[in-house]
């Protein structure tokens, strides 16, 4: 149970910062309203990412995210019986970290007018719509992520013939993955929002659908499955060939 509980809370600080960056930027009378743009709202994500793996590495190896532990099962680094447990989890864990922002920012949402700026809070949103396009950015986007992702290992110091240590880097382990996270954001986030995640997008949709803002507009769920199924299917590919060229 530790490790689920590492997960719902690793997810849920991952994405009350990552959307909160949004809200942020994106909502009426914030101080921080169009000051950074893209460029904070990256950053912000990065950073986002790094405090979540900080809190739940420890713990449960800090996945946060239903493609990077569908990725590990698939390479043989994660047991398969605990991959629903740790998808639910993170998912619980995205509503939560969702409906924080909600609480926080909720009196910017009431003087935001634009009901996809309330929208893009929650869940990601096309520049251009073409589910086609879309699709591949998130498989592409996603492909990087897990794939450069399997590199980050750690070394092991052994010290007999049944000890050994691991040579960790303390907090600086998070920081690879932020910088990953941070490199996607600024080339390849520009087209659909950069998802990556089925949980960050999934769970925060959902929490948009069911909470009373008012003139928040549709929750855009005709879309919903690009950023679900296109990291999914991306994990895969960097799977499979991680597997065939490196294992």
């Amino acid at each position: 149970m530790t490790k689920i509980y590492a997960e719902i809370i690793g997810t849920m600080i991952l994405v009350f910062l990552g959307n909160g960056v949004v809200a942020n930027v994106i909502l009426s009378k914030t101080k921080g309203h169009e000051d950074g743009g893209w460029l904070t709202i990256s950053i912000g994500w990065s950073l986002a990412v790094f405090m979540g793996i900080l809190v739940s590495a420890p713990y449960s190896g800090a996945h946060l995210n239903p493609s990077v532990t569908i990725g590990l099962a698939i390479v043989g680094k994660f047991n398969w019986d605990l991959v629903p447990y740790y998808i639910i989890s993170q998912f619980i864990g995205a509503m939560l970290g969702s409906l924080l922002v909600w609480i926080l920012y909720k009196d910017h949402f009431l003087e935001t007018k634009n009901e996809q700026d309330k929208l893009s809070v929650f869940a990601t949103i096309p520049s251009i719509k073409n589910f086609f396009s879309n699709f591949l950015s998130e498989v592409f986007a996603t492909f990087v992520f897990v794939f450069v992702s399997f590199f980050l290992t750690e070394e092991l110091i052994f010290l007999n013939e049944k000890k050994y240590s691991i040579v960790k880097l303390g907090f600086l382990g998070a920081f690879p993955s932020a910088l990953i996270v941070l490199g996607i954001g600024l080339s390849l986030g520009g087209t659909t929002g950069y998802a990556i995640n089925p949980a960050r997008d999934l769970g925060p949709r959902i929490i948009h659908s069911i909470i009373p803002i008012p003139g928040k507009g549709k929750s855009n769920w005709n879309y919903a499955f690009i950023p679900v199924l296109g990291p999914i299917v991306g994990s895969i590919i960097a799977s499979v060939l991680y597997l065939f060229f490196f294992l």
